[in-house]
């Protein structure tokens, strides 16, 4: 195992926080949409990987516990073709300042399908429909439409195809047990990404917690729970018609 690195520590929940108010609707929209733009660059990363798993190897329950947390990686991209989870997430800054709280659910289905619906602070869905990707402010009455093919294009992690495995485009800095989780460090192998820091925890073998440090030192931090892997999703789930009188800016493929 690597030594773990001095300055990092998987965050604990503070007892009491701040969340952005309602009132503050456009700066929170603004910081989630930063912060989202790194985590659904990952998550397509992982869309991607998923394309390459062709056969499943679960392990048995009593060797859960064995496993590191690159293994638990492993048999995750291998097994899971569709995730469904309740998150809890956190933004913080830099300094460590809590910027925004937010809670919701998720929804994956590869290849590179997934549905992000935020019930607090504000109402909003992050939607990839496996050529677009929508972001929904409810409030706001704002969508934004963006191909799959540019965030792709644009961001050297994606350039990865479901051929290649997860270690060609990312390098393990360390894998480790820490807070009853198993942890695996990754780092993206190529310059230029929005993120250089992902951390991936497992409890049971089963997907927990989620961390992503960006250029600017800017922690997002993701719990999941209620995780159910592998059920069936309706036809339409990935798929998005913006109401009437919604302002759409950009153009779908």
């Amino acid at each position: 195992m690597t030594a773990q690195l001095g300055w990092w520590k998987p965050w604990r929940r503070p007892a009491s926080l701040e969340v952005c108010k309602r009132t503050d609707s456009g700066k929170c929209w603004r910081r989630r949409h930063r912060a989202t733009t790194s985590i659904h660059q990952f998550l397509l990363f992982v869309g991607a990987a998923l394309i390459a798993c062709e056969s499943a190897w679960p392990q048995p329950a009593d060797l859960a516990d064995a496993l590191t947390g690159e293994e638990h990686l492993q048999n995750f991209l291998d097994e899971v073709q569709t995730l469904q989870a309740e998150f809890y997430q956190e933004l913080r800054g830099a300094d460590e300042q809590l910027m925004e709280i937010a809670t919701g659910s998720l929804s994956l289905q590869r290849p590179n399908q997934f549905l992000w619906r935020y019930r607090e602070p504000i109402e909003q869905l992050v939607l990839a429909d496996g050529e677009n990707l929508w972001i929904y402010d409810v409030e706001l009455a704002q969508a934004t439409v963006t191909p799959l093919s540019a965030i792709i294009e644009a961001t050297p992690a994606m350039l990865l195809s479901g051929d290649q495995p997860v270690r060609d485009g990312f390098e393990t800095l360390e894998s480790f047990t820490e807070d009853g989780l198993s942890w695996v460090h990754l780092a993206p192998r190529l310059s230029g990404s929005d993120f250089r820091s992902i951390l991936i925890g497992f409890r049971n073998g089963e997907l927990a917690r989620l961390e992503l440090i960006d250029g600017l030192d800017q922690l997002i931090r993701i719990d999941f729970s209620e995780v159910d892997i592998n059920q069936d999703f309706a036809a339409d789930l990935f798929s998005f018609d913006p109401p009437d009188g919604v302002d759409v800016i950009g153009k779908p493929r």
